[in-house]
């Protein structure tokens, strides 16, 4: 639980005990009927913020495995759960996920997917740079033997192993434009080479 949903469960709580004080004030005569139906009350209030937060774990946690359908030339990537196009891609013989995003400007491997290619961390040179959303991170330039998407296989694919905490492996544009057309419609992506 992170300390933001603690916060707010205190404050519930905090809301939920005046509440109950307040009704205790009003109707001392009644305690026994008052006290179940308070146990009742707090039990389905228990319930559902158990349901809330598990439905936003599963939601939030990892989206289905990514799916992509080759057919006439095309790859079509239908949209996740968490609103993002997913891609499996074969690189150097292992596969990858990677997040499609075409604010990226090349193939930047998060540190676990590095490891899985066989980057060693302390033989990387961290010399090259990128903006993102939280702020300048280093990168060590590297490159891939192969990347295969599909039927279509690349080769000494120019990529990048983030130094810092990143969830998943980003597709950049540097990948994105060995295709003929990139197309979004009805919540697809669909690669055209």
């Amino acid at each position: 639980m992170e300390s933001n949903d603690l916060i707010r469960l205190i404050y519930l709580f905090i809301l939920v005990a005046v509440i109950f004080a307040s009704i205790l004030l009003t109707r001392k005569g009644e305690l026994g009927k008052l006290a179940r139906q308070a146990c009742v009350w707090l039990l389905i209030f228990i319930v559902v913020i158990a349901a809330v937060s598990a439905w936003r774990e599963i939601r939030l946690s990892s989206p289905l495995a990514p799916v992509q359908i080759e057919e006439a030339g095309q790859i079509i990537i239908p949209k996740q759960n968490d609103g993002h196009f997913h891609l499996n891609l074969t690189v150097n013989g292992k596969t990858i996920e990677f997040l499609v995003d075409t604010g990226a400007s090349e193939i930047v491997l998060n540190q676990k997917d590095a490891e899985t290619l066989g980057f060693n961390d302390r033989n990387l040179e961290y010399w090259a740079y990128a903006n993102t959303a939280n702020g300048r991170v280093r990168l060590a330039p590297v490159r891939l033997e192969t990347v295969s998407l599909g039927g279509y296989i690349d080769k000494n694919v120019k990529a990048a192993v983030n130094e810092g905490d990143m969830r998943s492996s980003l597709l950049g544009m540097s990948y994105l434009n060995k295709f003929n057309a990139i197309e979004i419609k009805s919540n697809q992506m669909i690669l055209m080479r």
